[in-house]
């Protein structure tokens, strides 16, 4: 009897959820999702950036993350995912409206698909924090820390939230067929970008590239890298916004892009130089990863192995024409890995989405040069838009603040400088 009470108030329950939109397996995959992804910034990529840098600035670096989680959570609160999702009327097709600051129309009953609304904010707040984050690589060790909050802020606001509108919120690139399943264009085009203009306007660090400046503390970096390869796993999985097959293949096809481009950077290491090393894994591991996002949920496990291996070679040689060609320190290399990762995932998309490669073959029907036609369209503009306004943005901070600490606190390291404060205090 008590059996049959439970049956009964269980279907009771399903029946009254399913009525209201809501299903409560996929706001429990996507809430657990959202843990997921905020892990990756607090504290994947917290700790995989502070092992890159050298010792004086580790707690810079830390701060950093720390203090953008939380500025980023605010604005995205009060009016990025107005802008990002909302109305824009006529400026629809480029910006979101303002009719949800501080997500005024969101309550307990509001639904976004089969999930709550403050969920699906919640989720998309967690990318809005991260994308600035991977930023912080280009001009770590040598930007003021109120600069970096500035230029931040300003970027979610003026980047982010309109290239996410396009892409993502009913905006023009939507419209024209773009693919970007958990973000190539949104996060890693925009992000790469961003932190490649900002190394080449802030200038190198003093003494790059004649100096060494390896990485102080690779087990800081090794145990953060591991989060964001777990830690991915909502990012892609969770953008399905559902518990179904599309978020079990690209949780599957992101783990194997991981390898493969961690396999990928392995090799040519070793047969570069002989040896393979910690950093090189780690690295190519995050160039599968980034190179995957915005093909996750539309490529089958075969496509998912392509890209990996290709994320390993043309990120690998990307880095080091940045570095030793080019010679811009884009310091904990965010343009070869996610810039670059970013581009060619979203142009390989447009390839191994096609369910007409055999074994290689992805979930979609679609006529491969067309594709990736837009796929390209979308590249570019989001690659000229991001340049630009982080270009205005940083010559704004820089008359603000200033943008650069001088000399002698460079020599001394952020972490004093900036913090009063050592990262290590033997």
């Amino acid at each position: 009897m008590n059996k049959l009470v439970l049956l009964v108030t269980g279907l009771l329950l399903s029946q009254s959820a399913y009525a209201e939109g809501i299903s409560g397996a996929d706001t429990a995959w996507i809430m657990t999702a959202t843990a997921l992804v905020l892990f990756m910034t607090l504290p994947g990529l917290s700790l995989f950036y502070g092992g890159l840098v050298r010792s004086k600035n580790v707690l810079s670096v830390l701060m950093q993350c720390f203090t953008i989680a939380c500025v980023m959570s605010i604005l995205w609160l009060v009016v990025g995912y107005s802008l990002a999702f909302g109305d824009g009327g006529s400026l629809n097709a480029f910006i979101g409206g303002l009719d949800n600051i501080l997500l005024a129309q969101i309550g307990e009953d509001t639904a976004s698909g089969t999930i709550p609304e403050s969920v699906f904010a919640l989720f998309q707040m967690t990318f809005a924090i991260i994308t600035p984050a991977l930023i912080v690589g280009g001009f770590a060790e040598r930007m003021r820390f109120s600069a970096v909050i500035l230029f931040c802020a300003a970027w979610l606001i003026l980047v982010y939230a309109p290239i996410c509108h396009w892409v993502w919120g009913g905006g023009w690139l939507s419209e024209l067929g773009v693919m970007d399943f958990a973000g190539g264009i949104v996060v890693h085009i925009t992000a790469g970008v961003a932190a490649l203009v900002a190394a080449m306007v802030l200038g190198n660090r003093r003494g790059f590239p004649a100096q060494a400046m390896p990485p102080h503390n690779m087990t800081l970096s090794i145990m953060g890298a591991g989060m964001l390869w777990v830690g991915w796993f909502g990012f892609n999985g969770g953008s399905a916004l559902a518990a179904n097959g599309d978020a079990g293949m690209a949780m599957l096809v992101t783990h194997i892009s991981a390898a493969g481009g961690a396999f990928m950077w392995m090799l040519l290491e070793r047969i570069n130089h002989g040896k393979a090393s910690a950093l090189g894994a780690v690295t190519g591991m995050v160039a599968g990863l980034g190179t995957i996002t915005p093909a996750s949920g539309f490529v089958g496990p075969g496509g998912g192995l392509m890209i990996g291996l290709a994320a390993g070679i043309v990120c690998y040689y990307a880095t080091g024409y940045i570095k030793r060609t080019l010679k811009i320190d884009d310091s904990l290399d965010v343009f070869p890995v996610h810039g670059v990762g970013g581009i060619l995932g979203t142009l390989l998309t447009g390839v191994f989405a096609s369910n007409a490669l055999g074994v290689f073959s992805g979930q979609e029907e679609i006529a491969i040069g067309e594709q990736v036609s837009i796929q390209a369209i979308g590249i570019l503009s989001a690659i000229c838009y991001t340049a630009v306004v982080t270009y205005v943005i940083l010559k704004m901070t820089d008359a603000l603040v200033g943008n650069r600490v001088d000399e002698e606190d460079e020599m001394q390291g952020l972490d004093l400088v900036s913090h009063d404060e050592r990262g290590y205090d033997l």
